[in-house]
């Protein structure tokens, strides 16, 4: 299998959708922007969030497969993937990548 990084490039944070439907939070996302993370087997890496991991988790399997190039050009490098966590509050974006 090959090697997958997974970089942190964006995260947003939607306070007025917040304060209008989420009960509060004290603690809701440990990512970091520039944060990376290598992917070894398919395995979630220490310290990624789990309802991350579970968003880019196929696109992970691809990648580490030997597949890519999706959605016929999606994305510049066929080897690459971003995927965005499924938190509609606060969106983290991740740059999913094969390393050679």
């Amino acid at each position: 299998m090959k090697r997958v990084r997974i970089t942190v490039k964006r995260m947003a944070c939607y306070r007025d959708l917040m304060s209008e439907y989420e009960n509060p939070i004290e603690h809701a996302c440990d990512m970091k922007l520039g944060q990376s993370f290598i992917v070894e087997d398919c395995t979630k890496p220490n310290g990624m969030c789990d309802s991350a991991w579970e968003s880019m988790l196929p696109f992970v399997k691809e990648l580490a497969t030997g597949g890519g190039n999706f959605y016929d050009g999606w994305m510049k490098n066929p080897y690459s993937a971003m995927i965005s966590c499924n938190d509609g509050f606060r969106p983290v974006s991740f740059y999913i990548e094969v390393v050679e």
